[in-house]
């Protein structure tokens, strides 16, 4: 953890050692990190409350899902990025330096730099 970092109580995550926050980074009220794989946030990120980040999934076929098998992606915010209040980052998913996630907005695919991006799935709204 880097210095000057602000978490708000509750941080819940499943493991705690796979999580890395860069300096000045400032996490909100009741997040949900789920580190099963790494969870990397740059310098100065701003996470609002109620943000999610999932590095945990699960397969798409039922039966294998039923085996009981699990896997982890990691998920990677870049240094400047903002994270609107209640949004879902998904396993797997990088966003850009200084990108904006719209509040409620679901993370499903990868965020470039310096973007807004908003919705169910996110998509880019605009350059910023």
């Amino acid at each position: 953890m880097g210095e000057s970092v602000v978490i708000k109580p509750v941080l819940r995550c499943d493991y705690g050692y796979n999580i890395s926050i860069g300096a000045r980074t400032f996490i909100n009220y009741d997040c949900t990190f789920l580190d099963c794989s790494t969870i990397a946030i740059g310098e100065e990120v701003q996470i609002a409350p109620n943000v999610q980040i999932y590095t945990a999934t699960h397969p798409l076929d039922a039966a294998t899902r039923r085996s009981g098998v699990e896997y982890a992606l990691p998920v990677r915010i870049g240094d400047g990025a903002w994270i609107g209040g209640g949004a879902i980052v998904c396993p797997g998913v990088s966003i850009g330096e200084n990108s904006v996630i719209g509040a409620g907005s679901v993370v499903t695919k990868d965020i470039p730099p310096n973007v807004l991006a908003a919705g169910n799935p996110a998509r880019v709204i605009r350059q910023l």
